[in-house]
């Protein structure tokens, strides 16, 4: 199988996961890691994984299926990093949808969902992992029943939507107590988006590490 996948950036954390999954996958297909839907060759499968851009139905047409992975329970949380949002707001429950892509965001066909569920204690490092097992679970079974699958509609009403996260949205205000911003440090990128907030004048760094037992 000819299989294409499209991820913004060789610096998001979900990269390496998706080279391991390609490297244990290439003796019975051709797969393509890419950062850019300029020049698709077409195939079999696009893949679509944390990829910013909007692919036109043209670029979609060069493969028999473009799917999406998206880390929320659809129609529900559509748009920018749902799972993300939804820690932030009390989750330990995580839905992640298999999805055709069409021209609306995250609107497609539905071809399967998985759920995870994420400990309270759970850091950053710890979450992807678990989100990114079940994504790369969700590529294989999108092999595996590419065949025969029978794709389920989304309802047209009860969409909800997130807006795209910034740096400014790992801001930690000091006047609030750490219990209520916890969900919010532990899902911070250390490396790309840590958390941070300001004294006096001047911005600080925060990192959470968990002690060993």
């Amino acid at each position: 199988m000819k299989i294409s996948v499209l991820i913004t950036s060789t610096e998001h954390p979900i990269y390496s996961h998706i080279g391991k999954w390609a490297k244990a996958n290439s003796e019975n297909n051709q797969i393509n890691i890419l950062h850019s839907h300029k020049g698709l060759a077409g195939g079999d499968i696009l893949f679509l994984i944390s990829y910013s851009d909007v692919i036109s139905k043209a670029n979609r047409d060069k493969f028999s299926k473009t799917l999406v992975i998206h880390a929320s329970d659809l129609p529900n949380g559509r748009g920018w990093s749902p799972y993300i949002w939804e820690i932030i707001n009390g989750e330990t429950e995580i839905t992640i949808s298999l999805l055709e892509a069409e021209d609306k965001v995250d609107s497609g066909d539905i071809w399967k969902k998985i759920r995870v569920n994420i400990p309270k204690t759970a850091l950053y490092d710890e979450i992807n992992q678990l989100i990114f097992d079940a994504e790369v679970e969700l590529m294989n079974f999108a092999i595996s029943h590419f065949s025969n699958i029978t794709p389920v509609k989304q309802p047209d009403i009860g969409s909800s939507y997130w807006s795209k996260r910034s740096p400014k949205d790992s801001e930690i205000d000091i006047n609030k107590s750490l219990v209520r911003q916890f969900d919010l440090i532990r899902v911070c990128d250390p490396d790309r988006f840590p958390a941070f907030f300001y004294k006096d004048g001047k911005r600080f760094t925060l990192t959470i590490k968990r002690d060993s037992e």
